[in-house]
């Protein structure tokens, strides 16, 4: 990699992580297209929940960066895409400011969804507050304690899940029900699939590191059966929606059953390369089904 400038555009960049920003915004997305479906899509609503979710997204992978590397868990040994502080690419003082930065630029996006929905929804607004705050103690809270005790998995299917899908679904109509709790689930676990690869590749890093996850405290053939499992659940719950009317039988193989086909293949490779740096290829092919099945559901949705 050509030699990066410490704390410079393309080293914040990198920091910043882009391609996880797919799994910020695909809850948004499918609670959008579910609104749309009942008729209660609303575009500015769902516009600031996108650049809410993005820039809370980026705050979380700062944050990560910098706490991870004041714990030692980014040693010279780790097997993912490199880490800015550990690098030497941005420094602890400025990543500070850019963690308070994109938390900041963060707030205001929700507090402007907070101004344009005030005294339109059940409670006033005051529900978005308490999310609000939520979301931002929790990206704090997931790598500095939870991550390490093995909640990360939980975590994702409540704030990639329930939170956004649920939330975004909620600000454009004011209400909540049994397809978007359903939905919120599927989301959850398709974007986890994420989170167990990493799990699953850095196992024996994070034992060293004393980080518990899942596949850590229950091995490596938990792991590789969870990640399978997770496709499998999402796409079983699928059929709640083939069962209400909101898909058809042709959209239901056509989105939820060709991303398990994907998902049993990508599992497959995942099992078959077992462990090392390879399994960064891996993430490439999880970050691509979870987008494909983001899009395509939200599509047969909106029909």
């Amino acid at each position: 990699m050509k030699e990066i400038k410490q704390n410079s555009l393309r080293a914040w960049v990198l920091a910043a992580r882009p391609k996880t920003l797919t799994a910020a915004l695909i809850p948004v997305l499918l609670g959008s297209a579910l609104a749309f479906s009942d008729g209660c899509f609303q575009e500015i609503p769902a516009l600031l929940c996108a650049f809410f979710a993005c820039f809370m997204q980026i705050a979380a992978n700062f944050i990560n960066d910098l706490f991870d590397f004041r714990k030692g868990s980014d040693r010279e040994d780790r097997l993912g895409p490199e880490r800015a502080c550990a690098q030497g690419w941005i420094t602890p003082s400025a990543m500070k400011t850019g963690i308070g930065l994109t938390l900041l630029i963060a707030s205001l996006t929700g507090l402007s969804l907070l101004f344009y929905l005030w005294g339109k929804l059940p409670h006033g607004g005051w529900e978005l507050i308490l999310l609000g705050v939520l979301c931002i103690l929790f990206a704090f809270l997931y790598t500095t304690y939870l991550s390490y005790r093995g909640w990360g998995d939980l975590l994702v299917l409540i704030f990639f899940g329930f939170v956004p899908v649920g939330g975004t679904y909620y600000v454009q109509s004011g209400t909540l029900n049994a397809d978007v709790v359903v939905l919120s689930i599927v989301c959850g676990l398709v974007v986890d699939t994420l989170l167990i690869l990493n799990n699953y590749r850095d196992r024996e890093q994070d034992a060293r590191s004393g980080k518990r996850t899942l596949v850590v405290r229950f091995g490596e053939k938990f792991g590789s059966q969870l990640y399978l499992g997770c496709g499998i659940l999402a796409v079983l719950l699928c059929l709640w929606f083939l069962y209400t009317g909101r898909l058809t039988l042709l959209e239901f193989i056509w989105a939820p059953c060709v991303y398990f086909y994907l998902h049993a293949l990508t599992w497959r490779k995942m099992v078959a390369i077992h462990s090392g740096k390879k399994l960064n290829s891996i993430l490439g092919e999880t970050s691509r089904n979870m987008l494909f099945m983001g899009l395509l559901l939200s599509v047969a949705l909106c029909q």
